[in-house]
């Protein structure tokens, strides 16, 4: 399949505002997993920067911002295997994000689904796993709407399941004119929500999340369960959601 082609000056020539909310989610126990290893709250700390100095180097520009928004920034290290506006190898990061939170775990229940269908003796989990939404605030006068037109017109191109070239493409050319955000349909939310790729951390109005939520995710043989206390919210997803994406065609749901 050929590559839409869409020059840099293009690009520029469909840049717009983008204003608002964005939203992630990360394992919880991203911070309390080294506990397990000291005896004390300094021992931790201590612990910690170690950990710190060891990982890539954060950009000069991301340095004020609250780790888990700076952390997709950080370079120095090869990027293993590529992403949808991201290529393989030692280059710039991109904080993917969406707009909604319930589009955000629709995206974390089908990497996690990947997972276990590229390891089908894996048993499924005997637990929920516990998850941190955050949002962060996203203001730029230098995004592109893959959603919209003319942009749109390439929907094939931007929403491929799984070859990344033309919106690997997309962000090179974005990047030479100093495009920052990219708006796009996410390819896993059976709903079709939209996702942000940050290409710079630039965008971020604000140093720190502005909210947080706790899910709860749970893996098994009918589909994936997602359930947030507050506020109160239930996601599910049956064996079919995800029935786009080839990788999952083969997925042993059946597992001792």
């Amino acid at each position: 399949m050929s590559l839409p082609i869409w020059t840099p000056a293009a690009l520029s020539s469909e840049a717009r505002s983008l204003d608002g909310n964005c939203w992630r989610l990360v394992e919880a126990q991203h911070r309390v997993s080294t506990l397990k290893l000291v005896d004390n709250l300094d021992e931790q700390a201590l612990l910690e920067e170690l950990i710190e100095t060891s990982k890539p180097v954060i950009p000069r520009e991301c340095r004020h911002l609250h780790y888990l928004l700076a952390t997709p920034f950080r370079y120095g290290s090869n990027y293993p295997s590529g992403s949808r506006f991201r290529r393989a190898g030692k280059t710039l990061g991109v904080y993917y994000a969406a707009e909604k939170v319930e589009t955000a775990v629709a995206e974390m229940a089908f990497y996690r689904l990947l997972f276990f269908s590229e390891s089908p003796d894996t048993p499924w989990p005997g637990d929920a796993a516990e998850y941190t939404a955050f949002s962060a605030v996203v203001r730029t006068a230098r995004a592109v709407d893959l959603t919209a037109p003319p942009l749109a017109r390439n929907k094939q191109a931007w929403t491929n399941p799984t070859e990344y070239a033309a919106c690997q493409q997309l962000a090179d050319d974005a990047r030479e004119v100093a495009i920052q955000a990219i708006r796009y349909r996410s390819v896993r939310d059976p709903q079709g929500g939209a996702n942000l790729a940050l290409l710079t951390c630039t965008v971020f109005a604000t140093p720190a999340p502005v909210e947080r939520q706790t899910w709860r995710i749970r893996l098994g043989p009918s589909g994936v369960q997602a359930i947030c206390e507050y506020p109160g919210k239930r996601i599910g997803f049956d064996r079919d959601s995800f029935a786009g994406d080839p990788r999952l065609k083969d997925m042993r749901w059946i597992r001792k």
